[in-house]
Parts: structure tokens; sequence; C-alpha cells
């Protein structure tokens, strides 16, 4: 430790440390626009300029490190003039359109502007014209409102580990986009958002599925069902200003209600049913010799990732569907029977933390006689909008329960949100499946937590079984070649697309820190130690829809609705 001086006050610092950690430490606010936590920093907005005694020119605090005796001002005036004409000259080149823009009250480029006071243009020119690249099914890219930051390149490179976009041309002709300025829909792009979370202005968006939604709700011919993802109820709160991780599964379901919507189902429910044909499928591969290591198929944009990247294991995927789509199945197939209804008459909505699932849904494999199992699928801000649109607060409402009966589960299925959490409910009912009893402790803490990859070995009677999860797919990337190198100890491979789970996914709320999503972690961690039933296989509403419908896990019936195959085509492009 050693001291140097802030704005005239002497604090302590560490060697290694940049001078941007060490304000952040001692909660001086300084701006950036390029920087991102725990990656290696570029200085490639200047937003974070400090002066130093005794150096020429401003430094870039977040990507020089602090030194014994060092003298910083932070908001000098010659600091303070740099940062407002950077904003400015940004602004010359970006579009006045903040009235129209998804990001409009949620922009670090508008925030700064007004935090600078910039009220008039002092920069003026030709602007450049620029093509939206609206050709993937799930995301929106406008190159218009690129301020070049670079985050979304990092993110998709360094975390995701699947590189879609980059930098192309040199100097003022720079913009970002994908291999040779095509679209989206022809990269290795695997849709999964992590580029929109971070990008600081509306250059990337997902795309809207609000209008559809609504001229089905305004459609007195369709019975609209909805469906929401097990991180939805901890991380939809945020937006109403309510604490996060907070569960609000009750007062959503009761807004659900009041904007309209026929029938309000927990895509738990179907995360449960998930665990019996993808645990079933798991003890048969084991028994009886099958493909290993059975991998699993919840997450879309993995799936898209093993297309483009590993076809050759494409054998290794789970055929179950996710727990979208099974719900979609189940709804349009036991549940329109049941209620005589017309599957084409039943319009079905997913809530999900992710734009991969409008990508899945959109799939040709997602159907039966041509008909969709999901018709239309909203992110987290897709459904605060519409809460908002109609006058509503989170924080002025009752809790209500979901519809049966498909309101029924476990947290099992609610542990589908977060990393490691498919893993330890699969593992709790294989136990039951192989040994017909529970297992001691449900709680399986080795592959818990926000590690990139974790891992365990899990004796379930006379098997010792080998378990693995990983999440964000440059980790994902790491276990794919360590498995195709021959290493042969790991059974069944849990992958995420986005780091951390469902919790962070790619259309959660944009401006959130690694507090928050820790929190959401905790707030799943709790639904569950709290709840009177924890086992998948223990869901009275599955138990009976197997009596009723499939007759058993992983029957004839049930590889007809809630099972797939995948394989390596270029249908989307």
């Amino acid at each position: 430790m050693f001291t140097i001086q802030i704005n005239n006050r002497n604090i302590q610092a560490k060697a290694g440390e940049t001078i941007l950690q060490v304000l952040k430490r001692e909660g001086i606010k300084v701006p950036t626009l390029c920087h991102l936590e725990d990656l290696f920093p570029t200085g490639a907005c200047r937003m974070c300029v400090v002066e130093v005694e005794g150096m020429d020119g401003l430094i870039p605090s977040c990507a020089f490190p602090v030194s014994k005796d060092m003298k910083i001002l932070t908001h000098s005036p010659k600091a303070l003039q740099a940062r407002k004409t950077i904003i400015e000259l940004l602004l010359a080149n970006h579009p006045d359109d903040c009235l129209f823009c998804v990001r409009n009250g949620n922009c670090d480029l508008q925030s700064l502007s007004e935090e600078f006071g910039i009220r008039q243009r002092r920069y003026s020119g030709v602007k450049d014209n620029y093509n939206i690249d609206s050709s993937s099914p799930s995301i929106i890219r406008d190159p218009a409102k690129c301020i070049l930051c670079g985050k979304c390149v990092r993110i998709c490179e360094e975390i995701q580990g699947v590189s879609a976009i980059d930098f192309i041309n040199r100097g003022s002709e720079a913009t970002i986009g994908p291999a040779f300025n095509e679209g989206l829909n022809v990269s290795s792009c695997i849709y999964c958002g992590q580029c929109i979370n971070v990008c600081p202005t509306g250059a990337l968006r997902e795309k809207s599925d609000i209008k559809r939604v609504l001229d089905a709700l305004n459609d007195p011919d369709k019975l609209v069902v909805v469906q929401h993802a097990p991180a939805i109820s901890v991380s939809i709160g945020e937006e109403f200003n309510i604490k996060p991780g907070k569960d609000v599964m009750g007062i959503m379901t009761s807004a659900l209600r009041r904007i309209g919507f026929d029938r309000v189902f927990d895509t738990s429910f179907a995360a449960d049913l998930t665990i019996m044909e993808e645990g079933s499928e798991l003890v048969s591969r084991i028994k009886n010799g099958g493909k290993l290591p059975m991998m699993t198929s919840c997450s879309p944009g993995w799936i898209k990732f093993v297309e483009e990247f590993y076809p050759e294991m494409m054998d290794n995927l789970s055929t179950c569907k996710s727990p979208q789509q099974m719900m979609g199945a189940v709804v349009k197939s036991y549940y329109a029977e049941r209620e005589n209804l017309d599957p084409k008459k039943i319009f079905s909505v997913s809530l999900m933390p992710c734009t991969a699932k409008k990508f899945e849904a959109e799939r040709p494999e997602m159907s039966n006689n041509n008909i969709p199992d999901i018709n239309a699928v909203l992110t987290t801000r897709e459904l605060a909008r519409i809460i908002k649109m109609r006058g509503l607060d989170l924080n002025d409402m009752e809790p209500e329960g979901p519809d049966t009966p498909f309101g029924e589960r476990s947290s099992a299925g609610k542990l589908f949100g977060v990393s490691g959490g498919v893993m330890e409910a699969a593992l709790r009912s294989a136990h039951f499946l192989i040994t017909g009893k529970e297992m001691d402790d449900p709680q399986i803490t080795a592959i818990r937590g926000l590690d990139g990859i974790k891992e365990a070995h899990v004796k379930i009677g006379d098997l010792e079984i080998g378990v693995a999860a990983a999440s964000g797919l440059a980790n994902a990337r790491n276990l794919m070649e360590q498995i195709k190198n021959g290493r042969d100890d790991i059974h069944f491979i849990e992958i995420m697309t986005c780091p951390g789970g469902c919790i962070n996914g790619g259309g959660q709320p944009i401006g959130k820190d690694l507090d928050a999503i820790k929190s959401r972690m905790k707030g799943l961690y709790q639904i569950d130690r709290d709840a009177s039933n924890r086992l998948s296989h223990h869901n009275e509403y599955v138990n009976r829809l197997y009596e009723e419908f499939f007759e058993a896990p992983n029957s004839h019936k049930a590889h007809e609705l809630l099972h797939t195959h995948y394989h390596k085509r270029d249908v989307m492009k």
C-alpha cells in the first residue's frame, strides 16, 4: 500500500491498481463509455481522462496504473472540457431521434449530455448514412447510433467466444459490423443479446414483439396465454425500483391478468417436465451405452453455438426441447384438448430473459402440424414496457397465483434461471430414477455460484457421474475442447449461453451491475431453500400429465411433442 493524492485528498492505493479502480473504491465518479469490468482496459473512449501532475496531456484513468505520490485531479477544468468536447463530437454524428429511441431515458450518451449541460450543437457536418440491419430474428442493429466504444465487439469475442462482429475500415470510415458488413443472419451470431446489454446507446436492441402481442390481446377470436421464465420474477421488479432479487411472481401475475392475458402459466412447470424427460434420457444413455457426455439443450444460443462451431458434437445434445417450447407444445395439445380449444386460435406468448428465445420460437423444429409451439417472445424489458404502457406499477398491486394446471412447480424448476440450476434439478430426479430413493441433501453446492466452469463427481447408487456446468460461451468452448481432446470423466454437461445463466440474459434490464446479478441468483436460491417441494418428480401436475396424456417420460408421444433433433442448417440465413 502507498499514498496517492486525489483532488487534494490523501488516498491509500495498491500496486497494480488502475486510477479508475481507486476512484471507484473511493466513491469518486468518472464517466466511461468503453470500460468493461474485469476485461483488459482499452482506453478507447477517453471519457475517463484525468489530470496527473507532471504529465503532459490528460491520462485515461481506466488504463493507467497508480504509482506512489501520484497527484490526480479528476474534475479539473481541463478534464471537464475534454469530456464535454468528446460528447459534443459524438452528438455531431448521432441521430436526433431520442424521443423515438428504445433507449430513451436509459442511454449513457443521453445521460452524459445532460450531466455536462449540453444544450446546443457546437459541431455540425454531413452525417453518415447507414442501413438498419433487421435480418436477425432476435437483434436489430442500427449503425447510425453506434459510437464505436467497442463493447459489443469485446463481449462477443472475449466473453462469448463467437466473434460475430468487429471493427470494419479505418479512421473516419470505421464502423462495427459482421464480416463483409453483411447481415447478422449470415454471421456466426448466436443471438444471445449480450451485445445489447453492454451497448451504451440504441445501436443494438431486441426485435420487438410488443405490437404482435397487443394485437393478439385485442383480437376477440384469440385465447392469449402467457408463460414466464424462472428468472423473470427476480429481475422484472428492477424496472419498477424494486430491490434486485426480490421474487415478485405474484404481483407480476396480477399485472399480466390486468393487461388482458387469458391464462398465466409458469415456465417452471415446464422446467419440471424437462427434468423428467432429460433425466430419463440421461439415465437411458448411461445404462444403454448412449452418446456421452450428454449436453443440455435448454439454451438456444448454445444450440446455435454448437451448430456453428461444433457440428460434430450435435449428437451429444439432449433431444429435449427447452421449457419454453415444451410449455408451448403442451398448451396447444393437452390443454387444447382438455378445454376443447382450436390450437390455431391459441396465441402463446413467453416472457423470457433471453433474446435468443425469439430465434428458438421461429425454428422450424419448434412446431407441430405447422402450428408453432410459441407465437411471440417478450424479453424482460419488453414486458416492463407493456406494464408501463397500461399504466400499471408493480409496487401498487396485490399478488395472485398462476392458472392451473401449469402453475404448479417445484423449486427445482425455478433453479433453471441460474447457471448450474438445470444440472442440480436433473441430478435430484436422476438420483430417484436410478435408485428409487431421494438424495440426502438436494443442494449440490459444487455447481452453484457464478464461476465460469463448475465441476463435480456425484455418487448415485453404484454409479459415479461426472458433471460440469459452464456459462458464457468462451467457457463452453474451453470445455468442448477438453472433450474433443479425449477427456472422458464427464457424463453430463449443462451449458448456459449467458455468463451466470438466465439471471444475466440478453433480455434482462440494461445497466445492472454484478451486485444485481448476484442478488437475482440469491433470490432463486432463497426460493429453493424455502420451498416445500424441491423435486421435479414430485410435481403433482407433471405426474398427472403423464398419467392422462404422455403415459411415461420418453414415451413415443412425449418424443413427438417434447423432443426434437438439431442439425446443421441454413434455414435462418
